[in-house]
C-alpha cells in the first residue's frame, strides 16, 4: 500500500475577509507625529484564538486575546505580505500583527501572530 501526501490537513477556511493597514507617520508641526492607517488591501482569512489574559493599564481593564491568523502567501518584499508592524481590521476589531511565520511546508499560506486589545 503506497502512501500519498494529503495537503488536506494544511487547507484552512478562509472564511473572514481582513484589512491589513500599514501605519503611517507625518509631522504635526510640533516636533512630534501623527499616525494614520493607510489600507493596503484585504486578505480571506482563517482566525483561530489562542490564550487570553485580562490586565489593568492606568486605571482601565484591557482583555488581551491572542490569535493565529492564516491567510495565503505572498512573496517577501510584496506590499500584500502582512508585517509585524501593521495590523488586521475587521470592522471595528483590531488585530495588531506580533509576528509573521509560514503556514505550511508547501509555502502556499502565511500565520500571523496577533494580539487583540479590548477595553472593559
Amino acid at each position: 500500500m503506497s502512501r500519498q501526501r494529503t495537503t488536506s490537513r494544511f487547507t484552512p477556511r478562509l472564511n473572514r475577509c481582513l484589512a491589513l493597514e500599514d501605519p503611517r507617520r507625518s509631522s504635526d508641526g510640533a516636533g512630534g507625529f501623527l499616525e494614520a492607517w493607510q489600507l493596503l488591501g484585504h486578505h480571506w482569512c482563517a482566525l483561530r484564538a489562542l490564550t487570553g489574559r485580562s490586565t489593568d493599564q492606568s486605571g482601565t481593564s484591557l482583555s488581551l486575546q491572542r490569535y493565529r491568523i492564516t491567510l495565503r502567501a505572498h512573496p517577501p518584499g510584496s506590499p500584500a505580505r502582512p508585517r509585524p508592524d501593521q495590523r488586521l481590521r475587521d470592522g471595528a476589531r483590531i488585530f495588531r500583527i506580533d509576528a509573521v511565520a509560514e503556514g505550511d511546508p508547501d509555502g502556499r499560506f502565511l500565520t500571523c501572530f496577533a494580539t487583540e486589545e479590548t477595553s472593559a
